[in-house]
């Protein structure tokens, strides 16, 4: 009988010592940093063979393409051309200077490949520029992850652990995105975010553009039941976005602002409840770059008074960066009709449009 009290005495004890412990220490704190640092840390390890396995590719397409000295050229790239975003605090010319900076980076980019690659096409470069770009964001994905878990462990903050480890299944989701996203640029594989150039390349029904509205950038010029239809999109088929905002600003003003309407085409990012490829409709420009483009669309429409369209197809980040999938494919289609219906219904007989597929043109002529 006194056996089972001293049982029964013991095991309140160490009850009580284990409640002293776990309310008034940091042992449980301590806890859940190893547990979340370690979550953390078997991800960074994956993210690092993502890394490394997309190296490994650029290095193997760069060869390919007759760059001498690959992995030189490409560890030259990464860590460097980063942009410094202007001073938004003195919101002035803030546009005007940003689209200076994109701008500079841009060249520099530009000229960076072209040494390496001087008699290579044009898409060819274009699409070495992408998977140098590609490999150098998911070298700062890496660095990110990693600094912040250094620093949480660091100053023993398990709220900023726990944070990243809660963020960090999609972070991976992206960065397995922009991995896969290598084998599309360098086979010429359409992507999710060539969505636009594909609906402008089928509403131009697939002809040789007129001209080179701005600097890797098309025009095509189409008749569409008795209307004039100008279709802009990117200069293909290497990965190439161009300039849409700058083009369809000069095409209005050589047009002395005489278009009936604007419609734009692009990929936007869908909603977990919403199902990939989904067509929407709506006003404004649809184009998702730094703000240069977008504005330049808005000020040329607003200036004439020209109605702006915003034709979507919704998908995932991943999906966007991804080769295009069937349903991406079928929501091409639908955005396609889509346009068709705009331009039937809402422009005059004998007037004129401007559609512009804005987007990656990887893989589209």
């Amino acid at each position: 009988m006194d056996g089972g009290n001293d049982i029964v005495s013991y095991l309140i004890v160490l009850l009580f010592l284990a409640s002293f412990l776990m309310n008034f220490t940091d042992i449980p704190q301590k806890i859940q940093m190893q547990r979340f640092s370690s979550f953390v840390r078997r991800r960074l390890y994956t993210l690092e063979e993502l890394e490394a396995d997309t190296r490994r590719k650029a290095i193997a397409y760069m060869s390919s393409v007759g760059v001498k000295e690959p992995s030189r050229v490409l560890e030259g790239f990464i860590d460097n051309f980063f942009l410094i975003r202007p001073v938004d605090i003195e919101p002035t010319d803030i546009i005007k200077r940003l689209k200076h900076l994109v701008r500079v980076r841009e060249r520099s980019v530009r000229d960076y490949v072209k040494r390496v690659l001087s008699d290579a096409e044009k898409s060819v470069q274009y699409s070495v520029e992408s998977i140098l770009e590609v490999a150098s964001a998911l070298r700062l994905l890496n660095k990110l992850i990693r600094h912040y878990l250094e620093l949480g462990i660091k100053y023993n903050n398990w709220i900023m652990v726990m944070q990243l480890a809660m963020q960090i299944p999609e972070v991976m989701e992206v960065a397995k995105a922009y991995a896969g996203s290598v084998d599309a640029f360098s086979s010429g594989i359409p992507i999710g975010d060539g969505v636009g150039p594909l609906v402008a390349k089928m509403l131009a029904g697939w002809r040789e553009p007129s001209r080179e509205l701005s600097e890797g950038t098309d025009l095509y010029e189409v008749e569409i039941d008795k209307k004039k239809v100008y279709v802009i999109k990117a200069s293909g088929p290497g990965s190439n976005v161009g300039w849409p905002g700058e083009a369809l600003e000069r095409l209005v003003k050589e047009c002395g602002g005489n278009i009936d309407r604007i419609i734009t085409v692009d990929a936007a990012l869908k909603l977990e409840s919403e199902e990939s490829g989904e067509v929407a409709y709506g006003a404004g420009a649809a184009i998702g770059d730094l703000g240069p483009e977008k504005i330049a669309m808005e000020r040329v429409a607003s200036e004439y008074s020209i109605p702006l369209d915003a034709v979507v197809v919704k998908m995932s980040e991943a999906e966007a960066l991804s080769p295009l999938s069937k349903k991406i494919y079928e929501g091409v289609l639908r955005a396609y009709d889509t346009v068709l219906g705009i331009i039937k219904e809402k422009v005059r007989e004998g007037g004129t449009a401007v559609v512009v597929g804005v987007g990656n043109t990887v893989g589209v002529r």
